[in-house]
């Protein structure tokens, strides 16, 4: 099969991770590949007639002792650096000039994944729109044997996929009356398997959960925004920020969750009040009132009042001069938003969408619907493509219409609780919501090593505290704080600006409530705690277990007691995702392409990077795939030193088939914990030895630089989001507890429970039950979901084929 890729549309980040991911699956099955330029418009402007220069001289495979040939032969073809550098028009020499769909290689896409924008181009295609435009379209694919293709693009581009995919039976027909094709052709082209993925900053793509480049994009967003916050609280004023998104509101209100706004607009919910200046007014002079010195609003693109009259940024500045008297500055992001590196995640989803993608493309025949590849429940999943373009569209008419309840329900669940989570946040209420008798005294606590989102799920649980009528107690320094009176009521505006805060602000460490139960069971009872919330990782978890174990022989754990997940190992079972883990995995791609930049300037060096992540190959694996790495020692598999051997030989085969004096930096990743014996500084050794002429051999440790900076905005959002179930979980438990005859209050052991992601939905475990899920001795999880990907590292770097 020959197919090709193309990106149309707006660029977004993730799109060259896409088509890297496309190329290199491709090879792996036997396939040719393609790209298209600039899109819809280079298929309808196809290739001149003059032949591609020839590709430049390769090893060859008996050389260096390889028996896969077709991997050899499609290496590369001397066009990927043109692409990368954007020096392809230029005439003379090696030129793509002319050449719109041109065939590339395994190293041709090398290290774009770490590009932002699209290498290959994209527009947005007059031409294609037309009868006439598809035709010549469908004629050039034909004249270069390719059945197959692979679109990433918004719902537009989709749509012209899916449109060009049902005439293509016609357009072959016209192109035969037409004489321009052979029979021979026809019966070889009769089918176009396409195939399409969704490359949107916006996530305005129904029936999957996260569009390729919308982390990104709120990435940027929400730096700008942290950017500002020390601006707006040094000169006490008020920012209105505009931010991209038509028809969604996604951006703008994940960027209000992650940043703290005071107030949001967003298309499927406008304010409800008439006018909705009073409402915004008074909400933000209530946060004035108790001494907030910032105010910052988010405007989406294509916010609008209950009527559709738009609401645009300028005015809503106005507003806030005219009737608050406040020093007011309009921040427009514009493209911004759309540029910059590629976060973690926009490079291993759109990655693992496009090796799925190939896949759809093998398996297709005339029968099966085009695909949408996209992501629910935080795996790859294939829809119907006109489905969830449809689907896209009566979100848009919804709208239109003024049927906003029906505009949510047309969102995923999770964008329905973001909102009511960031109300529940945001403003601060002038009354208490619940009576007195159900008010509680909620103790919350940080434990084990600090990570990114503690901060922002402790503001969301005090601010619901002091919503509700509770009374939020910090415990500062854990157990030990605990044991020394460290306790103090926290405020709605002292934990105001915690979301941007990495680290611990009420201070951590690792003691177990075991050291002295009894004493830690008299401070419940002398600050009268009704309620636990354990922020933390695999010790925080543990502590919980210990509390909920000794009920029997101390009455004042018979408490609701919540533990949220919050550790860069991510080595809590039964848990798909922990509080810090994305801020971290972050930080270790934003180290690694910085070393793989200094090892590819030095042309044949190797970096063996440590990480952290203790017993859990998490961060070490999940980065591995982020940053392109060639090899990932974890603890679950160890290291051998057979295995080491087998790498050096790996390495020295392909160093030896780069092209002479273009070798590309390598890095390999090695877990802190991988094995006692073979520590970085010994495999740097062996590397180094073993590379002789061909390559040298650095280490680079990053330590606890993966536990500090500002937090991730997937860090906090799920903070919040953490934080709000877990309050409810408490309320509800406080409540059964309360019904109870005061000498038969005995909490059952459902009520010291750890809140869990599981497949993007939310479960509560006892804490009793994740024992069995436990490796104790390791502090980890017995099933790691993840633990495939390791093997998908090395299938991205051709061990297979080159071993």
């Amino acid at each position: 099969m020959k197919l090709a890729v193309l990106t149309s549309g707006g660029d977004s980040a993730g799109m060259n991770a896409v088509v890297r991911a496309v190329v290199k699956a491709g090879i792996l099955k036997g396939c040719e590949t393609w790209i298209v330029r600039e899109g819809y418009e280079g298929l309808v402007r196809g290739n001149a007639d003059a032949e591609a220069p020839s590709s430049p001289e390769l090893v060859t495979a008996l050389d260096i002792g390889i028996r896969d040939l077709s991997f050899i032969k499609n290496l590369r073809f001397g066009d990927g650096a043109l692409l990368r550098d954007g020096t392809g028009d230029h005439p003379g020499g090696r030129t793509l000039k002319g050449r719109y769909i041109v065939r590339v290689g395994w190293d041709d896409v090398r290290g774009w994944f770490a590009q932002g924008g699209t290498l290959i181009g994209t527009a947005r295609s007059k031409a294609f729109r037309t009868p006439e435009g598809r035709l010549i379209a469908a004629y050039n694919l034909i004249k270069e044997g390719i059945d197959a293709l692979v679109v990433c693009g918004g719902d537009g581009s989709l749509t012209g996929a899916d449109l060009f995919r049902s005439e293509w039976p016609t357009l072959i027909r016209t192109l035969r009356s037409q004489d321009r094709i052979t029979d021979d052709q026809v019966a070889r082209h009769g089918h176009l398997r396409i195939v399409g993925l969704v490359g949107s900053i916006d996530n305005d793509m129904s029936m999957t959960d996260l569009t390729i480049g919308a982390p990104t994009a709120l990435h940027r967003i929400c730096e700008a925004i942290d950017n500002i916050h020390s601006t707006a609280i040094s000169h006490s004023r008020a920012f209105v920020i505009e931010v991209m998104g038509r028809h969604c509101g996604w951006l703008s209100l994940m960027a209000g969750v992650s940043s703290g706004a005071d107030f949001i607009f967003i298309p499927e919910r406008p304010p409800k009040a008439d006018p909705w200046e009073d409402e915004m007014c008074e909400i933000i002079h209530r946060h004035r009132e108790i001494g907030k010195r910032k105010t910052i609003v988010i405007v989406a693109e294509g916010a609008h009042d209950a009527n559709l009259k738009p609401i645009r940024a300028d005015y809503v500045k106005d507003v806030l001069t005219d009737r608050l008297g406040l020093d007011t500055r309009v921040t427009t992001l514009g493209h911004i938003q759309r540029g910059g590196r590629p976060c973690a995640w926009d490079r291993i989803w759109p990655t693992l969408q496009g090796m799925d993608a190939v896949d759809a493309l093998l398996e297709a025949t005339p029968d099966t619907p085009s695909y949408m590849i996209g992501m629910q429940e935080n795996k790859v999943h294939r829809v119907p493509l006109v489905k969830a373009v449809q689907m896209t569209k009566d979100v848009a008419e919804a709208i239109g219409n003024r049927d906003f309840d029906r505009a949510m329900s047309l969102r995923d669940p999770e964008f329905r609780e973001n909102l009511e989570g960031y109300i529940a946040t945001s403003t601060l209420e002038r009354d208490q919501l619940l009576p007195p008798q159900k008010r509680i005294r909620v103790g919350i606590m940080h434990m084990g090593a600090p990570a990114g989102g503690m901060n922002a799920a402790t503001r969301a649980a005090v601010r619901y505290c002091i919503r509700q009528g509770h009374k939020p107690l910090a415990i500062s320094n854990g157990f030990k704080g605990l044991l020394d009176d460290n306790i103090h009521e926290l405020s709605w505006l002292g934990v105001d600006n915690w979301t941007v805060r990495g680290g611990s602000e009420l201070g951590t460490n690792r003691t177990l409530p075991n050291t002295d139960l009894g004493a830690v069971a008299s401070k419940f009872q002398e600050h009268h705690l009704q309620a636990l919330l354990v922020i933390g990782g695999f010790e925080a978890f543990h502590s919980l277990l210990i509390l909920e174990e000794n009920r029997k022989h101390y009455p004042a754990f018979h408490i609701p007691m919540v533990h949220i997940p919050a550790t860069i190992s991510n080595n809590v079972p039964m848990t798909e995702f922990s509080l810090g883990s994305d801020t971290s995995l972050n930080a270790l791609v934003e180290a690694c392409d910085s070393i793989k930049q200094s090892a590819s300037a030095s042309r044949n060096r190797v970096f063996v990077v440590e990480t952290q992540g203790g017993m859990c190959g998490y961060i070490a694996t999940l980065g591995a795939l982020a940053v392109g790495a060639s090899i990932v020692y974890t603890p679950e598999m160890g290291i051998n030193l057979d295995m080491l051997r087998e790498d050096a030989k790996w390495l020295r085969t392909r160093y030896g088939l780069d092209e002479r004096g273009k070798s590309e930096g390598r890095v390999v990743i090695r877990n802190e914990k991988a094995s006692d014996i073979y520590t970085t500084d010994v495999i740097t050794k062996i590397f180094k030895a073993t590379g002789g002429t061909l390559f040298d051999a650095r280490s680079a440790s990053l330590g606890h630089t993966l536990q500090g900076g500002i937090p991730s905005p997937l860090d906090r959002t799920y903070g919040v989001r953490f934080a709000l179930k877990s309050m409810a979980f408490i309320e509800k438990h406080h409540e059964a507890l309360r019904e109870k005859k005061f000498k038969a209050r005995q909490a059952s052991p459902e009520s010291a429970a750890v809140i869990t992601l599981q497949s993007s939905a939310i479960k509560w475990v006892p804490v009793r039950e994740m024992v069995a899920h436990a490796d104790m001795k390791n502090r980890r999880g017995k099933d790691a979901w993840w633990g495939e990907y390791k093997e998908l590292v090395e299938r991205l770097v051709a061990r297979p084929q080159l071993l």
